[in-house]
C-alpha cells in the first residue's frame, strides 16, 4: 500500500529530530466509545405506531356514494 503524503511528512519530522504529532493523539482514538443498547418494548411498539395509516397512495378509507 502507498504511503500518504501526511505520513511521509511525519516520518521526515521524526528523522530530523522533531516531535512526532502521533504522540499527541488521544489513547482512545481507535476505540468506539458509543454505547449500543437493544430496543426496549416501547421502542418496538412505537416503531409500528402508524402501521395502518397509508395515505400516500390516496387510499384514506373514504368513498363517494351517489344516489341518482
Amino acid at each position: 500500500m502507498a504511503k500518504s503524503k501526511a505520513r511521509k511528512i511525519r516520518k521526515k519530522l521524526v528523522r530530523e529530530g522533531k516531535r512526532n504529532p502521533e504522540n499527541g493523539r488521544s489513547p482512545f482514538v481507535g476505540f468506539d466509545m458509543q454505547t449500543r443498547m437493544t430496543k426496549t418494548k416501547k421502542d418496538h411498539l412505537y416503531r409500528n405506531k402508524h402501521k395502518n395509516q397509508s395515505f400516500s397512495d390516496g387510499n384514506d378509507g373514504s368513498f363517494l356514494f351517489l344516489a341518482v
